[in-house]
């Protein structure tokens, strides 16, 4: 059973502080927590898959669309971006009929164009991501410390639709943000966030204390 830390980080069964929104150490969004979010990448299959779960997070929790996650991941071909591309109409019928996403055509359909303007567009994706990358030496106190979006979210927001975006606005993607690590947003007490310093808790292979966060 989970035992709280401080006012927004808890201790898993496991042992470990992680980000009260992670949960425990059991599901499927304390893996996300540990293992994903927040770690800096340029990756461009990682890109998409955050850039991905945004469009669909849009007017949903980050918990229904973590719980799907799985089902994305198979849905659009492990964020093949190339792959996802080169989906035709049929393809986009038969994802809006599959229990194993979130049906929503709309969507669906931007996460294609999505994928087609990742491979056509210029600068690309990872290249965007890299100039808004940056560091913090004290990690944020309190979930009530994170902002929804940011100047720099609302700047790269702009360079996303002027090269032909969809569903992305400055709070989806300042979440894409912290995903990706270009902000590292784990809270004070989290053995993910920038100032965490004690030892044997790192499930992140290091990552904790490199120049991923």
């Amino acid at each position: 059973m989970a035992h709280l830390v401080g006012i927004d980080v808890t201790v898993g069964a496991d042992g470990i502080p992680r980000c009260g929104w992670a949960g425990d150490s059991e599901g499927g969004l304390a893996r996300y927590h540990d293992e994903v979010w927040g770690t800096r990448t340029y990756d461009e299959s990682a890109l998409f898959e955050a850039l991905t779960l945004g469009v669909f997070q849009s007017g949903l929790s980050w918990r229904v669309v973590f719980s799907k996650r799985d089902g994305f991941r198979q849905a659009f071909k492990g964020f093949d971006v190339a792959r996802v591309a080169a989906f035709t109409q049929p393809e986009i019928e038969r994802l809006a009929e599959d229990q194993s996403i979130i049906r929503n055509r709309g969507k669906i359909r931007a996460t294609v164009d999505n994928a087609r303007v990742m491979i056509s567009a210029s600068p690309q994706l990872p290249v965007l991501v890299r100039r808004y990358a940056s560091s913090r030496k004290r990690a944020p106190l309190h979930l009530s410390d994170l902002p929804t979006a940011t100047p720099q979210a609302e700047a790269l927001t702009a360079e996303l639709k002027s090269q032909g975006y969809r569903y992305v606005g400055p709070t989806s993607v300042y979440a894409f943000m912290q995903n990706v690590g270009v902000v590292n947003d784990h809270l004070h007490g989290c053995f993910r966030a920038s100032d965490y310093r004690s030892g044997g808790h790192d499930l992140s292979g290091g990552h904790t204390t490199s120049d991923k966060l």
